[in-house]
C-alpha cells in the first residue's frame, strides 16, 4: 500500500503524510507495526493537533501519528467523557488517599527534578521499553520541542517541617480545543501506593471540567494487552470507530 492509499484510508488526502516501515509491535508479541504520520509546525500546529487527535492520532514532540497496520486493528482510541464521569466509590478512595498532593501547572519547560522522577519509573516500570535509555536531553527535547499548545502537570507533596515540595508525578498534557490529550505521564515508583497513574487521570477529568472541556484523550486501548486493561476502567469511555466515537461498555472503576 502505498504512502497516497494510507493517507485516502484515514481521509487525509492533501496533506504531507509519510509512512513508517514494519517495526515490532510494542503491544502484541510476534506482531509488526507501521504508522503514518506527519509534522506539526508553523501557527497552524494546534488546531491541526486538535482535528488529528479526534481523528485517532497521536502526538510525539513535533510528529502526530496514528497506527496504519494493513492487517490490524487493535489499537481502538479513547477518550472520557468528563461531563458524565462519576465519582465511584473506588475513585473516591484514590482522591482521598491523595489529599495531600499539590498540583501545578507549568510551561512546557523540563526540569532536573522531572527527569529524576522519570528515570525512576523507566528503570522501574519500563527498563526493556523503547524510552529506556532516554537521557536527560532526550527528555528535553520531548518536552520543549513542541509547535503546540501544551503543558507540564507537576504533583508534589509538601514536607510539613520544612515546607519543601516534592515532586511525585507529571504528566505532559495538550489542550485541545475539545479537551485535554494525556501525552505521556510518569510517577514516583516508591509511591505505589498512592495509585498514582490513576489519581493523574481522574485529576485531568477535574481539570477538563476547570476549562469546560468534554473530554479526556487517554490514547489507545489494545482489547488483548494485559498493560492497556486499566482504561477500561474509566468509564463513560468513547472509542473510535469507523462511523465515528461511540460509548464503550460499561463497567466499573
Amino acid at each position: 500500500m502505498s504512502n497516497e492509499d494510507f493517507a485516502r484510508r484515514f481521509g487525509l488526502e492533501g496533506g504531507e503524510f509519510y509512512v513508517t516501515a514494519p517495526a515490532p509491535c510494542p503491544y502484541l508479541p510476534g506482531r509488526r507495526e507501521r504508522k503514518i504520520f506527519s509534522y506539526l509546525s508553523g501557527d497552524g500546529a494546534p488546531s491541526t493537533n486538535a482535528l488529528l487527535t479526534r481523528r485517532g492520532f497521536r502526538r510525539s514532540q513535533n510528529i502526530i501519528y496514528v497506527p496504519a497496520c494493513e492487517a490490524c486493528t487493535a489499537c481502538v482510541p479513547v477518550r472520557i467523557v468528563a461531563d458524565d464521569f462519576d465519582l465511584t466509590k473506588s475513585r473516591r478512595r484514590t482522591l482521598t488517599r491523595n489529599a495531600d498532593i499539590i498540583r501545578r501547572i507549568k510551561a512546557p519547560q523540563a526540569t532536573s527534578a522531572q527527569f529524576s522522577v522519570l528515570r525512576g519509573y523507566l528503570d522501574v516500570r519500563h527498563d526493556e521499553g523503547g524510552m529506556a535509555d532516554m537521557t536527560v536531553l532526550d527528555y528535553a527535547s520531548m518536552v520543549e520541542e513542541t509547535a503546540v499548545d501544551t503543558m507540564i502537570v507537576e504533583y508534589s507533596l509538601r514536607d510539613t517541617k520544612t515546607g519543601e515540595e516534592k515532586l511525585i508525578a507529571v504528566a505532559l498534557t495538550d489542550r485541545l480545543t475539545d479537551g485535554l490529550s494525556m501525552v505521556y505521564s510518569f510517577f514516583e515508583p516508591d509511591e505505589e501506593t498512592r495509585s498514582l497513574g490513576r489519581f493523574m487521570i481522574l485529576d485531568h477529568v477535574a481539570l477538563a471540567r476547570e476549562f469546560e472541556l468534554p473530554y479526556v484523550y487517554l490514547g489507545y486501548w489494545v482489547e488483548s494487552s494485559s498493560k492497556m486493561n486499566y482504561k477500561t476502567s474509566f468509564q463513560p469511555l468513547e472509542k473510535l470507530t469507523a462511523t465515528g466515537w461511540t460509548r464503550m461498555d460499561k463497567q466499573t472503576g
